[in-house]
């Protein structure tokens, strides 16, 4: 293509952070016209997205990997990214190269205009892109925030999946669950299946799926799960049961709940039909970097994105069912626009001391101001991500552990300075 802004990746993402005036703008005007110069709009694959204030990422890989097993080709579309921004588009399990998506790009800018558009619009524009040139026969999109004006909602789905609705982007979405529902609900159409896999469904949903005539599925009235008796579980639907079922690989009582979702929503892709022996091969491909991922060496660097009330709690019981030899110790850092008090709540007396990160966004916490929210005395040691983790490392012993959290740049930081350079290798979860 004779078009080209840069022929750096890294210069054109931080040409895209500064070309719209709000880094994020709920509005699908913009992104729907530029869509619709490129042809994105019209369905070339089957299309699931996956919208909740948790459990997304889980979703998308237990969707991927039975599809994959299946022998479908699959494109995922997930965000943030940990260590490098190909990681949000992923085809067929590898996440694609930076010439790819600076080839979507330049296709992006061409088309666009005079339209401005925000960083992540150009990256959900590339992904689909990325798709229609490569012929993926199934879509997984995730949508980044809420639902009804985030910019995947311009592509019409073929099945939807909500995960939860809890207490999260509150200065975006709303101050309470009904809010925050209605706001996910957008993702609805009608007569496309829905389904909703959290606990206690907000009225919010319900009414929305009425208004819209989307064919809502909600966990515990139109499908369930339970136990065996040899430490499997099962699933049944109006159409049918599986039994004999291999707990999911990630960690947390959520992820049955995640997994059951998307095996309902998957009834609806023509030909392909969830079950049991499908599940349990595709168990051991699942991995997910940064949800209680353990690092190799010792002593144990345990990993986890944790940065909401609702993800604090799956970290905090992964961390109640499972005894250390040593030492327990965190390392946390945090946006400000999360609040440290409801997250630290239920983890505040689970560690024998903390470490306060500081990182160099403007935008984040400073230790003294974490400080503050944690039990008197009980602070070890404060400072940026090399020297706070050398310091780390000098005095953890080896059965000790160290628990990082608090945010995905906070997982970021952790990964570089351990050497992790490839979120498809070798990632161990703590169940």
């Amino acid at each position: 293509m004779a078009h080209s802004r840069f022929s750096c990746l890294d210069d054109w993402l931080t040409w895209q952070a500064t070309l719209h005036p709000k880094a994020i703008d709920m509005s699908l005007e913009r992104i729907r016209t530029v869509a619709g110069r490129l042809d994105l709009l019209s369905r070339r694959a089957w299309t699931f997205t996956v919208a909740g204030t948790n459990g997304k990422g889980s979703s998308i890989a237990y969707a991927e990997a039975m599809l994959r097993s299946a022998g479908l080709r699959v494109g995922t579309y997930t965000s943030p990214h940990l260590l490098h921004y190909c990681e949000r588009i992923c085809i067929d399990g590898r996440m694609v190269d930076e010439a790819s998506v600076i080839r979507a790009f330049e296709a992006i800018d061409l088309a666009r205009g005079n339209v401005s558009l925000t960083y992540f619009e150009f990256g959900t524009l590339a992904a689909r892109w990325l798709f229609a040139e490569t012929g993926v026969d199934v879509e997984l999109l995730e949508v980044g925030l809420g639902g009804r004006l985030d910019s995947v909602n311009i592509f019409e789905p073929d099945a939807c999946l909500i995960t939860s609705v809890g207490l999260d982007h509150c200065e975006w979405l709303g101050s309470d669950r009904e809010m925050i529902g209605r706001e996910k609900a957008g993702i609805m159409r009608t007569e496309v299946p829905v389904v909703f896999a959290g606990p206690d469904i907000p009225d919010s949903v319900r009414r929305h799926a009425a208004e819209v005539g989307a064919a809502l599925m909600v966990a515990g009235e139109h499908y369930r799960t339970g136990d065996d008796d040899n430490g499997t579980w099962w699933y049944e639907d109006d159409r049918g049961r599986m039994e004999g079922l291999v707990p999911p690989p990630l960690p947390g009582n959520v992820q049955r709940a995640n997994a059951a979702g998307v095996f309902r929503a998957l009834r609806g892709l023509p030909g392909f039909t969830p079950s049991a022996g499908l599940w349990n091969r595709s168990v051991s491909t699942i991995r997910l970097a940064g949800r209680l991922q353990r690092l190799s060496g010792s002593p144990a660097w345990w990993l986890d994105v944790a940065h909401n009330a609702d993800s604090a709690a799956v970290l905090a019981d992964s961390l109640q069912r499972r005894q250390t030899a040593g030492r327990r110790v965190a390392c946390l850092a945090m946006m400000r626009r999360k609040d440290p008090a409801v997250v630290l709540a239920p983890l505040a007396d689970l560690f024998d001391g903390w470490y306060l990160l500081a990182l160099p966004e403007a935008e984040a916490w400073t230790p003294d101001e974490l400080g503050s929210y944690l039990p008197p005395g009980s602070v070890l040691g404060s400072g940026p991500p090399e020297q706070l983790f050398r310091e780390i490392g000098q005095i953890l012993g080896p059965v000790d552990e160290l628990v990082v959290f608090g945010s995905f740049r906070t997982v970021e930081e952790a990964m570089r300075f351990r050497g992790v350079d490839s979120l498809h290798g070798a990632v161990q979860h703590e169940r």
